[in-house]
């Protein structure tokens, strides 16, 4: 079953700094700079990435001359330094495991951006790692905190569809060429695939939303697209991300990637171990963008429309028409990356690293599986469509993270009357089941 969702807030008010170092400042890294608005309770110490030109990226724009920040392309030496807190490992997926548990062990908190790994090992290990080392760890899904999904969580736990039964997740990618196709994305060793790259988000949405966690996964996938674009830059040259609503259609790109092996359309069907049924698809080369869920209980239906400009939520409660729902949210707009998602994810990292606040819950034991899900639902997709069934997390790592990544305490176990040992010594002598005797 999935974890706690929500931590009870800490009455307590940290004024303490926290001091962050970024490992991977350019490209998603500007994310971290957030923490650079007023009063949020954080300053950046420390910047790292190997290309020198990532420190005069807009994100970084405030601290160009600021000469007390640290500025290295060596992720170890910001890991060393004492006036570094807490890390946001906002580097390539492949790198994820191994910045992670370098973070771990040197006793920083890390914000560990999705996926957490490529592979399911990678995941235990740094669950495992921080449990064993004592360090935080916090998983940047940030569609936890969108407004829209929020709302739809709300109304499903309210019962005003009844009990969930089934989900439904199309993702259109208009910009999946551009994004995924001309860098290190195209290639299954960086990636696993986009399945997990890019269907990380949704399966988790699913995950959290549905109230379980994936425990069989059948996948349906190829590439059919990118794979025919002519224009291609040479092995030699860095892949450089470009998007452009002229720059279609997706057989007219350029500069994509020399080397493609990951598929540019997938289905995945999942079973839940609460019973609920999901369904999952991507498609890179669409003309609009867009992530449509529907959630369908034995009461109605909830469905989103957009997550951009004119959002909405509708809401079928009776029998009728197709766009007559019985009710409508409509969202308001709001500012920052990603809806408004990427200032307020980085203000709960900030309380986690102070009091270990996650509000709303960002799991690493749901980042966990929903990794695992990706890349067993690309094993499927590669491997004849078989079934694939989902390990589940040691017990003993699902225990500490659900208990707010804290030791559990063992309660001793009392031992049982010498009367019941003696029944059970029976039964196993005689072959017979021991009944107890009536009360």
């Amino acid at each position: 079953m999935a974890e706690k969702k929500t931590v009870e807030k800490s009455a307590k008010k940290d004024d303490r700094v926290l001091r962050i170092g970024v490992l991977g400042a350019g490209g998603r890294g500007g994310l971290a700079s957030n923490v650079l608005q007023e009063g949020s309770g954080a300053v950046i110490t420390a910047l790292c990435d190997i290309r020198p030109e990532a420190f005069e990226s807009p994100a970084w724009k405030s601290l160009k001359n600021d000469k007390s920040i640290f500025r290295t392309d060596d992720y170890k030496k910001v890991l060393a330094r004492k006036d570094v807190d807490a890390v946001f490992v906002t580097v390539p997926d492949y790198l994820h495991e191994e910045f992670a548990v370098a973070a771990l062990k040197a006793g920083k908190t890390v914000y560990l951006e999705k996926p957490m790994a490529i592979t399911i090992e990678g995941c235990d290990r740094i669950l495992r790692t921080a449990m064993e080392t004592g360090s935080r760890l916090f998983v940047g899904h940030n569609m936890r905190h969108m407004d829209y999904i929020i709302r739809m969580k709300e109304l499903i736990d309210s019962g005003i569809i009844g009990e969930l039964q089934t989900v439904w997740c199309r993702h259109f990618i208009s910009y999946g060429g551009d994004a995924y196709f001309k860098d290190w994305h195209s290639e299954a060793k960086n990636t696993t695939g986009l399945l997990l790259q890019k269907g990380a988000h949704d399966i988790d949405v699913i995950h959290w939303l549905s109230g379980g966690y994936t425990k069989r996964v059948v996948g349906m996938g190829r590439l059919s697209v990118y794979n025919r674009c002519k224009n291609r830059r040479k092995a030699s040259e860095r892949g450089i991300v470009t998007w452009s609503e002229s720059n279609w259609p997706p057989l007219e790109l350029k500069g994509i990637s020399p080397v493609i092996d990951v598929e540019d359309e997938s289905t995945v069907m999942m079973q839940l171990d609460n019973g609920v049924l999901a369904n999952y698809m991507q498609c890179h080369y669409t003309p609009d963008h867009c992530r449509n869920y529907t959630f369908i209980g034995d009461k109605g239906r909830i469905e989103n429309y957009g997550d951009g400009y004119g959002r909405r939520i509708d809401v079928y409660t009776t029998r009728g028409g197709f766009g007559m729902p019985d009710q409508s949210f409509y969202l308001r707009d709001v500012a920052g990356g990603h809806g408004g998602a990427d200032p307020d994810i980085v203000a709960a990292f900030v309380r986690f690293a102070k009091n270990g606040e996650s509000i709303p819950s960002n799991s690493p034991i749901a980042a966990r599986n929903s990794v695992a899900t990706g890349v067993l639902g690309t094993y499927s997709i590669r491997n004849g469509n078989m079934p694939q069934e989902i390990p589940p997390p040691a017990e003993d790592l699902v225990e500490y993270f659900n208990n707010g990544q804290k030791p559990v305490r063992k309660t001793a176990s009392k031992k049982s009357p010498a009367k019941k040992t003696d029944e059970v010594k029976a039964s196993a002598a005689t072959g017979k089941k021991a009944v107890p005797a009536k009360s």
